[in-house]
C-alpha cells in the first residue's frame, strides 16, 4: 500500500491492479460486458439439468433465475471478499458445467431435493479439503501456469464453435449462422481498432449489441418470449422440497467437487497473471472458499455448484480491465438479472451465432496469454519443453477426442474428460518430477517465480505506466 497524506489526512492507495477504480458509468459497462460474456454459460446447466427430469417452463424459470442469483451473490463474495471468503481478484463466478452429468443422472433417478443434498455435503467437504489444496500453491512457477491458461483457452474454443452451431442444431452449421457468427467478429475486430482510447475495451460489448440488431433485421432473433413469466421475483426456496441425502450422489459430488477446486486453482492462478497480482497460498485459499460457497447456500436457493468462469479470464487478458470493482458490478448486474427475470429473458435474447463469434476473440485470448507466460520459462539445460509439449497434449485430448476416456472408469472419466484438468495434472505433476525432485534448472526458475518476478502480464504491456501504448 501507498499512503498519501491529503490536507492534514492519510489516505491508502492501492498499489495492487485490480484495486484500480474506474468511472461509473465505465465500470457499469465493462461489467455489462462481463455478464454478457457468461450469461449463456450460467444458465445452461440448470436448463440441462431441468429439462432431464421434466420441469414445467415456470419451474425451469425457477432455476435459471435461481442460478443468476446465486452466481451474482458468489461474485461479489469472490471479488469483494468477507473474512477469508474471496480472492479479491475480478474473478467471475457462475454455475459449473463440471458436474451437469452427474447432476443429471442423480435427478433421474433421486429428485432435484437428493441432488441439492448431495451438493451441498460436497461444498462442506471441498471447504474442508481447500487448505491442503492452496498449499501446493507453491508448486506453480510459469512453466506450469503457462499451460494452464493455454489449454483453459484452447478448451473453450468447441464452447464457442457450439455457440456457433446453436449448441447442437446437427450436423453441419447453417450458413445464416455462419454469416453472423462473422460478421459479430468483424464489428469486434473493427471496433477495437478504431474506437478512440478506453472505449476500444467496450468492442465486445459493441460486437455483441451490433450483432444482436443485425440478426434481428434478418429475423434471426426471437424477443417474443421476453414478456412471458414475471417480472419481479424474490425467489422461493426449498421450491423443490427439503434437500435429500443419499450416500452414492453424495461420494458422486464429491468428487466432482475435486475436479471444480483443480479447476478453480488454474483459473485463479490465470486471473493473477493476467493482471499482474501475485497469488498467495492464502489468497488462493481464500478464492477457493468463495468458489465453494456457491455449492453450499446455492442448493437452499434452488441452485448448484459455482466455479470460477474461464470466459471471463479471456475478457480480462483482452481488454486489460482488470478492476475487480468493474466484476463486482457485473455481479450485481447477475443478482439483478435474478431478481428482475424479464431483464434475464431480454439478455437471453442474443443469438447464440452472436455469443461465438464474440467467443472466438475472447477465448483467443486466454490462449494467447498463455503462449505469452511459456514465452518467460528457461528450457536451456532442462525438461520444461517436455512439460509444456506433454501437458498441452493432455488439454487437448478431449477437444481432438470428446470420446477418448468413455471406456476409462466412471470417477475417472469424469476428471480427466476436462481437458484444463488433464492439463493442470499433467503440467503439475511433470514439474514436481523434473523440476523440484530431478533438477535444479526448473528450480532456480520456480524460486524466482515465489519471489515475486516479474509476471508475463506485467512485461507484455509496454506503455502501460510509461509515456506511451504498446
Amino acid at each position: 500500500m501507498i499512503s498519501l497524506r491529503r490536507g492534514g489526512s492519510r489516505a491508502q492507495v492501492s498499489d495492487r491492479p485490480e484495486d484500480e477504480k474506474l468511472p461509473p458509468l465505465r465500470t457499469t459497462a465493462y461489467g455489462l460486458q462481463h455478464i454478457l460474456a457468461m450469461y449463456a454459460g450460467v444458465v445452461t446447466p440448470p436448463i440441462i439439468v431441468g429439462g432431464a427430469v421434466g420441469l414445467s417452463t415456470a419451474e425451469m424459470g425457477i432455476l435459471v433465475s435461481a442460478a443468476l442469483l446465486v452466481s451474482g451473490l458468489a461474485t461479489l463474495l469472490q471479488t469483494l471478499g468477507v473474512w477469508r471468503f474471496g480472492a479479491k481478484l475480478p474473478v467471475v463466478i457462475g454455475i459449473s458445467f463440471v458436474p451437469v452429468t452427474a447432476m443429471t443422472a442423480i435427478a433421474e433417478d433421486s429428485g432435484l431435493p437428493v441432488v441439492f443434498g448431495a451438493t451441498i455435503i460436497s461444498g462442506l467437504f471441498g471447504l474442508a479439503l481447500i487448505p491442503f489444496m492452496a498449499s501446493l500453491r507453491r508448486f506453480f512457477p510459469p512453466v506450469v501456469t503457462g499451460c494452464v491458461i493455454t489449454v483453459i483457452g484452447l478448451s473453450l474454443f468447441p464452447v464457442a464453435v457450439g455457440w456457433i452451431m446453436d449448441n447442437g442444431s446437427g450436423g453441419e452449421p447453417a450458413t445464416g449462422n455462419l454469416a453472423l457468427a462473422g460478421a459479430t467478429l468483424v464489428i469486434v475486430l473493427v471496433l477495437a481498432r478504431v474506437l478512440p482510447g478506453a472505449l476500444n475495451k467496450l468492442a465486445v460489448l459493441g460486437g455483441l449489441v451490433l450483432g444482436t440488431a443485425i440478426a434481428a433485421l434478418f429475423g434471426m432473433a426471437d424477443f417474443g418470449g421476453v414478456t412471458d413469466g414475471p417480472v419481479f421475483s424474490l425467489g422461493q426456496p426449498f421450491y423443490f422440497g427439503t434437500p435429500e441425502f443419499q450416500i452414492a450422489a453424495i461420494v458422486t459430488m464429491c468428487i466432482v467437487m475435486l475436479v471444480i477446486l483443480a479447476e478453480g486453482i488454474a483459473d485463479i492462478l490465470a486471473v493473477g497473471e493476467i493482471v499482474g497480482s501475485k497469488v498467495s497460498s492464502r489468497r488462493l485459499a481464500d478464492g477457493l472458499r468463495a468458489d465453494v460457497s456457491a455449492a453450499i447456500f446455492g442448493p437452499l436457493l434452488n441452485s448448484f455448484p459455482g466455479s470460477t468462469f474461464s470466459q471471463n479470464v479471456g475478457l480480462i487478458a483482452l481488454t486489460r480491465i482488470k478492476s475487480r470493482f468493474v466484476v463486482a458490478v457485473g455481479g450485481l448486474i447477475l443478482i439483478t438479472l435474478g431478481l428482475f427475470p424479464i431483464l434475464g429473458r431480454v439478455v437471453a435474447a442474443i443469438p447464440m451465432p452472436v455469443l461465438g463469434g464474440a467467443g472466438l476473440v475472447l477465448f483467443g485470448s486466454v490462449a494467447a496469454a498463455g503462449i505469452r507466460t511459456l514465452a518467460k520459462v528457461n528450457y536451456e539445460n532442462n525438461l520444461n519443453l517436455v512439460i509444456v509439449a506433454v501437458s498441452l497434449g493432455f488439454g487437448i485430448i478431449p477437444i481432438a477426442a470428446p470420446e477418448f476416456y468413455e471406456t476409462f472408469p466412471d470417477a475417472l472419466a469424469m476428471i480427466l474428460h476436462s481437458g484444463i484438468v488433464g492439463g493442470f495434472v499433467a503440467a503439475l505433476v511433470l514439474n514436481l518430477c523434473f523440476n523440484v525432485l530431478g533438477g535444479a534448472g526448473g528450480q532456480e526458475q520456480h524460486d524466482e517465480y515465489e519471489a515475486g518476478g516479474t509476471t508475463a502480464s506485467q512485461e507484455a504491456a509496454p506503455g502501460e505506466g510509461s509515456s506511451g501504448r504498446g
